[in-house]
């Protein structure tokens, strides 16, 4: 039975320094640093574990502390880690600093690792869906989704950052779901980031499904091919910590989206896993399904 979600893309240590004033620029800043495994891939697949998905994560990290305890952590969390390859080396990390309100300032991604992932570890005949990270390089993306369209196994693709979008853009045809922000929208498309239904426009005629689109704090917009899109605002939410928000917010869908939920609902599942995640200090939040279930009823 096809039930598994695989995720490909990256496994690093975050590394994340929050003030506790508001920022000086070009100077110390008092504050706190937290260090814990995180990797767009590895969020999502760890999400995705926590929330009772069947999840396997295809990534690689080093031969260090640091993989030694992503791998720990990813498959406490549920997620099958067994087709993670170890490399020789340093696993990857993620540097942010967090002004004194929990948002990003700036942000350096030290991900080399990640170009020793091997496809050829997956094996897609059990899998209901494939779930790409940004973070690939341009080869090692263009065989994940062409081993996704050859088994027949619909494929999400989450951008990342403006710049990977560009770079994977030429990639984003016939796929199940796409899940930008504006600016990485028009990465995909070329357009201006304010001409937003033109590029899902785009997409859709380029054989896209769905398209996500994330408005940050104004909400999201679902937009799926051939229907209206429909407006979801974003959950309320008081602001500790924004990292692992949007992987988070594509596990719930996922998560939801196995369950037999129509894009929209799942959307709105989207939105609690990130409002739980931002009230929360980890990337990853150890209860995050209590916590979705716990804003459901508060917004009933």
């Amino acid at each position: 039975m096809k039930q598994w979600v695989v995720v490909v893309g990256g496994t690093n240590m975050d590394v994340v320094a929050r003030t506790s004033a508001p920022l000086v620029a070009a100077t110390s800043n008092p504050g706190r640093t937290r260090i814990s495994p995180g990797g767009v891939g590895r969020n999502i697949a760890a999400c995705l574990g926590l929330l009772g998905a069947p999840v396997r994560l295809v990534s690689a990290v080093g031969d260090d502390t640091f993989g030694d305890e992503a791998l720990r952590a990813t498959a406490a969390c549920g997620a099958d880690v067994a087709a993670v390859r170890r490399v020789p080396g340093a696993t990857g990390t993620y540097t942010a600093v967090l002004d004194d309100r929990g948002e990003l300032v700036a942000a350096v991604s030290d991900m080399a690792v990640v170009d020793e992932l091997v496809l050829e570890t997956v094996h897609l005949t059990d899998a209901a869906l494939v779930v790409l990270d940004g973070n690939l390089a341009h080869g090692q993306a263009t065989r994940v989704v062409a081993a996704a369209a050859q088994a027949g196994v619909p494929l999400a693709f989450e951008p990342v950052s403006v710049a990977k979008a560009a770079r994977l853009a030429d990639l984003v045809h016939d796929l199940f779901l796409v899940t930008p922000n504006t600016d990485e929208l028009a990465a995909l498309t070329g357009r201006a980031a304010t001409d937003w239904r033109d590029s899902v426009a785009d997409l859709h005629a380029r054989g896209v499904e769905h398209v996500w689109v994330r408005h940050g704090a104004d909400g999201s917009w679902m937009c799926s091919r051939g229907n209206e899109p429909v407006h979801l605002a974003a959950a309320p939410a008081e602001v500790v910590d924004v990292t692992g928000a949007g992987d988070a917010m594509l596990a719930a869908w996922v998560a939801a989206w196995l369950r037999g939920g129509d894009p929209v609902e799942a959307a709105r599942d989207g939105h609690r896993a990130a409002a739980a995640t931002i009230q929360s200090p980890h990337t990853v939040r150890p209860d995050l399904a209590e916590a979705m279930h716990h804003l459901t009823r508060e917004h009933r």
